[in-house]
């Protein structure tokens, strides 16, 4: 269980219980589609009308703050969930008072902020890049002095996609960048750029009762600060997967997570690890368990909250999971509307999920692709030989 486990008994909860779900993007309707696969239902909150969950569960359309909202949820639920940890911590306390959170709010009170993160992730025993925090463009000079250039400024809450970040390259930049930030409103924090040879992150999941496992390590690629592709298995050593993972497994325990924790990485030249963040819910990088593994996140997930055993996470493919954006959904449907000649050469088996959002919007996430393949090499060819990725 959770750190707040001593509020909340735990709970087994079987097919045919509802699952509520605060956010009703793309993650919640995967999940809600892998659940209702095993008997359960779901019910969301979210604010935009037929949402992607909205399409394949029920929906209560409000804001995430509305507590009149979120009661309805709670009455309306056996346990409940979150898809992304943007959610009110506040509001999440509150329905541990009126429903079932095995997740609880500590854990999206610490990971909604970098510096309480950090801080935490280094309780666990687990490195991250030097970082300051920064409450002045004064002291942002002195942060840079010390952790020198290239370094990277960002705000402590939100952000994502590379927003609320500022790669500072030089002193001249220092006044700027802090200007840009600040008017968030919120703390930032300046880190040390690490030279990395790699990105990667590995999903952990883990049960009220604490059982943990692992997925296996991905291999990420971005592209304009977009998760472009995972890559599994990443091409890196044996030995440092089993770091990865070792690591993933720390962070899980030290945390009290419940559900799934995704970890990102950086991977030095040198073959250091380093934290670069935490995602308390299930992650782009492991969609590709969706096909290439026995258990997907998203069962993984449902089964961790619901306290039953946790499935096996062997992989069982070679794959390559590619984001699909604004600007490739037209290009893909064309391609599926025919016979995909390099599919049958390659022998790959791409496999589309579309998330049902209403408008292509350059640079959206609006689904992805797993590429089922005997090699890695084979299924980067296919996404390279469609040519979509290149609009």
């Amino acid at each position: 269980m959770s750190r707040e486990a001593d509020k909340q008994q735990v709970k087994t909860l079987l097919p045919g219980s509802t699952i509520g779900i605060l956010g009703g993007g793309q993650l919640g309707r995967m999940m809600a589609n892998a659940g209702s696969a095993m008997g359960y239902r779901f019910i969301t909150l979210d604010p935009t009308p037929d949402s992607p969950t909205g399409q394949v569960a029920e929906q209560i359309i409000a804001a995430y703050d509305d507590r009149e909202a979120a009661m309805e949820l709670a009455g309306r639920s056996d346990v409940i969930t979150y898809e992304f940890e943007n959610v009110d911590a506040e509001v999440a306390a509150m329905l541990m008072k009126e429903s079932y959170v095995p997740q609880g709010s500590e854990l999206l009170y610490t990971t909604q902020h970098r510096l309480r993160e950090k801080r935490a992730i280094e309780a666990a025993g687990v490195r991250v890049a030097p970082y300051r925090e920064v409450g002045s463009v004064d002291e942002l000079r002195e942060a840079v002095a010390a952790l020198g250039t290239p370094c990277v400024l960002k705000t402590a809450m939100g952000g994502y996609d590379g927003k609320g970040q500022w790669v500072i390259r030089s002193e001249n930049e220092i006044e700027d960048a802090y200007e840009m930030l600040s008017r968030a409103k919120v703390q930032l924090v300046l880190e040390q750029f690490i030279r990395f040879d790699k990105e990667i992150s590995v999903i952990a999941a883990r049960s009220p009762q604490g059982e943990i496992k692992t997925f296996p390590v991905a291999e990420n690629i971005h592209v304009d600060n977009i998760l472009h592709l995972s890559i599994v298995p990443a091409r890196i050593s044996e030995e440092l997967q089993r770091e990865a993972e070792s690591l993933a497994s720390r962070i899980a325990e030290g945390l009290g997570a419940v559900g799934l924790i995704a970890v990102e990485l950086f991977v030095t030249a040198e073959g250091e690890l380093f934290v670069n963040e935490l995602a308390p819910r299930p992650h782009n990088s492991g969609h590709y368990t969706m096909e290439a593994c026995r258990t997907s996140q998203f069962e993984q997930h449902v089964r961790a909250v619901c306290n039953l055993p946790l499935g096996d996470t062997k992989l069982m493919s070679p794959v390559v999971m590619v984001n699909v954006l604004g600007q490739h959904v037209a290009p893909l449907l064309e391609l599926m509307a025919g016979h995909d000649e390099a599919a049958d050469r390659l022998k790959a088996a791409p496999k589309v999920h579309l998330y049902g959002k209403k408008d292509a919007v350059t640079k959206r996430k609006m689904g992805h692709v797993n590429v089922l393949a005997e090699s890695t090499d084979a299924a980067l060819s296919w996404i390279e030989e469609t040519t979509i990725w290149k609009v």
